[in-house]
């Protein structure tokens, strides 16, 4: 996306509402925010809106790491115990892997 002719106003929108949509259980949001609006937060010349847009950057940045965690944390759980937790693991898997006990 070319941010280099949108007028800050609407940089600034439209950055808030890739914030908002984060919270709808849509992490991906802040990270593809954070990306987008990086430069426009910390690398270009300053403006006024840049204070709130460098705001937004940086909630968007942490919210995408703290899912990007529990993600993570529980991908690992799921695949080096769901052998273990028996029926109940079976029973919360897509596939069901062949060979495992």
């Amino acid at each position: 996306m070319d941010l280099s002719k949108t007028p800050n106003d609407k940089k600034l929108h439209l950055c808030k509402w890739y914030f908002r949509g984060g919270f709808a259980l849509l992490p991906f949001l802040w990270m593809v925010n954070t990306i987008w609006f990086f430069k426009e937060a910390f690398l270009v010349p300053q403006y006024e809106e840049q204070r709130t847009i460098r705001k937004y950057v940086i909630l968007s940045g942490i919210g995408a790491l703290f899912w990007s965690a529990i993600l993570l944390t529980w991908i690992i759980t799921f695949q080096t115990h769901r052998a273990a937790w028996g029926h109940f693991g079976d029973s919360i898997s897509y596939i069901i892997p062949e060979g495992i006990p």
